[in-house]
């Protein structure tokens, strides 16, 4: 079973803190979601720390990474 985390992001848009669920099947994985408030589309980077917490990245589309 997977674990949900939750984590606060700012949104690279509006510049928001805003509360996500981060599935720890996500690792590294990349996908889209919309900013829960000005509704533009956040890139989440997903990845494991070494002491084996979730790392959040997030980037706007506009962003080159």
């Amino acid at each position: 079973m997977n674990q949900l985390t939750k984590k606060r992001i700012g949104c690279p848009y509006c510049g928001e803190t805003i509360k996500v669920l981060i599935d720890s099947a996500d690792v590294d994985q990349q996908y889209i979601e919309d900013c829960q408030v000005c509704c533009k589309p956040i890139i989440f980077l997903v990845s494991e720390s070494i002491d084996g917490d979730l790392d959040v990245n997030v980037y706007s589309e506009d962003d080159a990474f």
